[in-house]
């Protein structure tokens, strides 16, 4: 996997002798991250080039049954970059992270979104998401929005008006966030806490999106991509972690670094486990505390998995060793 994904993201560079250990750190993820932003920049903008033509009765799965296909490549390609880098966006952009990717609980929680196309209210790759794949959500994740106070249920455009705000406010409003995005991460100087306590924060909410799947609040629930979205986490924070370990072996963390790498192998074997991009099945008895019988499920594996990488009261769990490896470099905590 550590080849693969430095073959894959080509970021990692030599350490030049004018350049010390913390800064190449800083100087790799940057690139990481402005690579992966261009990607989502391309991504969005072919999503929303490949809304079909608005017209009278708006698109449906059947007649408009290519550009829906097109519309949920790009979706997902969208997704992965955007998952690549969740972590510093949340950090760096949190008032765009919540108009990007907010899920769509969250953002009618004062408010009802009575027009699910426009570029007001529920906005983002999520309610996007919610509109592509609304002919066939999962019933928990209905029966979770269902109940709601705010609740609309999703279904796509069926007039003129709908289909035309769809492509041209609420596509083109993620398409506009990621631009102002992508522009004022052009020329911020990147810090160490953004980089490095970020991904610790997005491995620790791989426990929060498995524990969301039993309510139907999972992250990309309508599209079943949840899983691909842990595994695109884990993936980058790997690389990530990679642009710091030459800074951290320099300090004397050797150990540390043994820890870890054995932290990213045990979740990525965990991920290897399971085919295809949804969660597994959540067992129907699953609890706060389940029973040995759910954890022994396909759900309850991973879960277990997650969880004990994610603790950092565990000792050598990837979460503590990141955790200590962060101290040790001297890296300053995210502010609260």
């Amino acid at each position: 996997m550590k080849s693969v994904a430095l073959a894959l993201f080509g970021i990692m560079t030599a350490c030049s002798a004018s350049v010390s250990p913390d800064q190449q750190a800083l100087l790799d993820v940057k690139k990481f991250i402005q690579a992966n932003i261009d990607d989502l920049a391309t991504a969005v903008a072919a999503l929303q080039a490949a809304v079909p033509a608005p017209d009278a009765d708006g698109w449906n799965a059947t007649a408009d049954a290519a550009a829906l296909a097109n519309m949920k490549t790009e979706w997902k390609k969208a997704r992965t970059a955007y998952e690549h880098i969740e972590g510093a966006i949340a950090v760096l952009f949190p008032d765009l992270d919540v108009s990007t990717d907010a899920r769509y609980d969250a953002l009618i929680s004062t408010d009802a979104d009575t027009n699910l196309f426009d570029d007001q209210g529920a906005t983002g790759i999520h309610s996007i998401e919610r509109i592509l794949w609304s002919d066939s959500i999962p019933a928990r994740v209905i029966t979770f929005e269902s109940g709601l106070p705010n609740y609309v249920a999703a279904r796509f455009p069926s007039n003129l008006a709908e289909a035309t705000d769809f492509k041209n406010k609420l596509c083109a409003r993620l398409v506009t966030d990621v631009s102002t995005m992508k522009t004022q991460f052009g020329p911020l100087a990147l810090d160490s806490s953004a980089a490095y306590r970020g991904v610790i924060g997005s491995i620790n909410e791989q426990v929060e999106k498995a524990n969301l799947a039993a309510t139907g609040q999972e992250e990309s629930r309508y599209a079943q991509y949840t899983l691909a979205d842990m595994r695109v986490n884990v993936g980058a924070g790997q690389v990530t972690y990679q642009a710091f370990q030459p800074w951290l072996k320099s300090k004397g963390g050797n150990a540390l670094d043994a820890q870890i790498a054995a932290g990213f192998m045990r979740l990525q074997n965990a991920y290897a486990a399971l085919s295809g991009d949804a969660l597994p099945p959540v067992p129907s008895t699953w609890s706060a505390m389940p029973s040995a019988a759910d954890l022994a499920t396909p759900f309850g594996v991973l879960y277990t998995a997650v969880a004990a990488e994610a603790d950092p009261a565990s000792a050598g769990s990837l979460v503590s060793a990141m955790n200590q490896s962060a101290d040790l470099l001297a890296i300053p905590q995210l502010p609260e």
